[in-house]
């Protein structure tokens, strides 16, 4: 059988991110009602530049097939992660397709914190701070649109020309105002909706530096020795996560020496109904996500539905 090659203009070009949030929605759903194969995150530093990354196996009741992610992550090169997903015929293990990950993986991030916002936070939040001013905080803010009306960003990054160059190029991609912030504090003071997408090895959001009613989506601690989130903060506001074993071992809470006793729900557990999410208008909510194999799943399968049929793609036939 032949195993279509999707480069990154062929992802590009075969993913709608409204419809992926819509698959997403519901595959939050099916996997808090029935998770298949448990996920697993292996890491290997390499040196220390960077590591190799294994994400496995990525499946969900519903779709026949899986996904294995293999990534190279050197935070010091752009961009910081490069590699490849393979999808397989979930009966006979046939490779389906090999596609590079790392726009897979920065939309389906980017759908991810969107469907969190969503989720939890209050329908009329309109005023977005953005904390590290990469890759993925273009796309989370590209995503949040699709799921509220925002009048105002500030972004705040440690590099500071990043950032203001990070506000001008939004500004005129998004048409909305955007302007650089000089420390956490003035980012986060009047935001609805706070994005950490950062490296950073210390908490940095605190108790009392928070509205009354905001949400935060976490991105940064995705593996051992991150840390974004304080545990003073994670104690006093309603923690979510999008997986709970995988978040107490190398998520926001491991990354401040707590444990499963502050995560109140999985994501798909507030989706499928098992756990309340926000439940008043003064509620602080937080969203912790390391990242999953099932929503990789979601996206190759989204991308490779419409790709099978696409003359143009690259195809090669690995058993001969």
């Amino acid at each position: 059988m032949s195993t279509l090659l999707l480069t990154r203009s062929d992802v590009v070009r075969h993913m709608e991110a409204l419809t992926l949030l819509s698959e997403m929605r519901e595959a939050f759903r099916t996997d808090a009602e029935s998770r298949p194969a448990e996920p697993q995150r292996a890491r290997a530093p390499l040196h220390d530049k960077g590591s190799a990354l294994v994400v496995f196996p990525g499946t969900l009741a519903g779709i026949p097939a899986y996904t294995v992610k293999v990534h190279a992550k050197f935070p010091g090169r752009i961009p910081a992660i490069q590699g490849v997903v393979q999808l397989h015929d979930l009966e006979t293990g046939a490779l389906l397709a090999v596609m590079d990950s790392g726009h897979l993986t920065a939309l389906r991030t980017g759908v991810v914190g969107a469907l969190a916002a969503d989720v939890l936070a209050r329908q009329d939040a309109s005023r977005v701070a953005l904390i590290g001013a990469g890759a993925q905080a273009s796309m989370q803010l590209k995503s949040l649109r699709m799921v509220r009306s925002l009048n105002h960003v500030r972004v705040f990054d440690v590099d500071v020309a990043r950032a203001v160059e990070f506000s001008t190029r939004m500004y005129h991609a998004l048409n909305l105002p955007v302007r650089p912030a000089m420390s956490v504090e003035e980012a986060v003071e009047d935001a609805d909706i706070v994005i950490t997408a950062t490296p950073s090895s210390e908490p940095f959001l605190y108790p009392g530096m928070l509205r009354g009613g905001s949400h935060v989506t976490a991105l940064g601690a995705d593996e051992p020795g991150k840390a974004e989130l304080s545990a003073g903060l994670l104690r006093q506001s309603t923690f979510f996560c999008d997986h709970r074993a995988l978040n107490i071992a190398m998520g926001a809470p491991a990354g401040v020496g707590l444990g499963g006793e502050v995560i109140h729900a999985e994501l798909g557990e507030v989706l499928a109904g098992k756990k309340s999410g926000r439940t008043d208008a003064g509620q602080v909510t937080l969203f912790g996500a390391v990242g999953l194999p099932f929503q990789d799943l979601v996206a190759a399968w989204h991308i490779y539905q419409v790709a099978r049929l696409d003359d143009a793609v690259q195809r090669v036939d690995f058993g001969t």
